[in-house]
């Protein structure tokens, strides 16, 4: 797809983790899902709007969580269906995507479901950054360990919390299973025993899941639960409530399927079975 020319005063980044020094005072255009943690990051950077990926809505609504926490703070902010782009790709999201949900401030600005979101961008040009810090929210990382387990198993709500020493581990990210602009590197950044994230709704191109295969070319057994069954963004809602929507061949290998519940077949890895 050949580049798109953005208007003044529009940025995008392919995650809410890393937003460029321009956001501020900007209409951001991220890949994240609208989640808390990534919602907060966008409105922590004093935008004048916010557009996020709708990642299938799911549980609790927790994929366009951003769209009451900007409200909150008189931000404008929308959506755009992840039926219509690709998660974790924000050139794509301003290319193809339409707008799923807005609050009442962009509502106020023209923004409409259904809508282009290269459109709903500029009309949201029109509004103004409300100075407001928004409540801070932090994620959650933690340790789990059994003595019967042979290897442990760690909840991150985003998977730029893993760390050096999850190596060999289970590891359970809240992120979505795109990956990040594209890249293969980004599919995790240690050798771990095995990678959950949340299928997003699956979505454009099949993004939500595009991690899988990545992880099978380095022997990972990589899995995604649907984005329905758990609140994506919340690693622990995975592993407690998520079912199995997509396992990549080296998981199948050690006996995960798709429709099975994740906490026992996660037990049962971490146990060595």
């Amino acid at each position: 797809m050949a580049p798109v020319a953005l208007p003044e005063g529009i940025v995008l980044a392919d995650t809410a983790t890393k937003l460029p020094p321009t956001a501020r005072n900007a209409v951001i255009i991220t890949g994240s899902h609208g989640g808390r943690y990534a919602a907060y990051l966008t409105l922590k950077a004093h935008p004048r709007a916010v557009i996020h990926n709708d990642a299938g809505v799911g549980r609790d609504e927790a994929g366009i969580a951003v769209l009451s926490m900007a409200q909150a703070l008189g931000v404008a902010a929308a959506t755009l269906s992840h039926a219509t782009c690709r998660i974790g790709d924000a050139a794509d999201m301003l290319a193809r995507g339409t707008v799923s949900r807005a609050n009442a401030v962009a509502l106020a600005l023209g923004v409409q479901a259904g809508m282009a979101g290269r459109e709903a961008a500029r009309r949201l040009l029109a509004a103004r950054a409300s100075g407001r810090e928004p409540e801070p929210v932090e994620e959650a990382r933690r340790v789990l360990a059994n003595s019967a387990w042979r290897r442990s198993l760690v909840l991150i709500d985003s998977a730029s919390l893993i760390a050096p020493e999850d190596a060999g581990r289970i590891i359970v990210t809240g992120s979505h299973g795109a990956l990040v602009g594209g890249s293969p590197a980004m599919a995790l950044r240690v050798d771990g025993f095995a990678a959950v994230f949340s299928d997003a709704g699956v979505g454009a191109d099949g993004a939500g899941i595009t991690r899988l295969p990545a992880l099978d070319v380095r022997a990972i057994a990589g899995l995604t639960v649907s984005a329905a069954s758990s609140r994506i963004g919340d690693a622990a809602s995975l592993y407690e409530d998520g079912t199995i929507s997509h396992a990549n061949a080296t998981a199948l290998r050690l006996g995960a399927r798709a429709g099975e519940q994740l906490k026992p077949r996660l037990d049962a890895w971490a146990a060595g079975a």
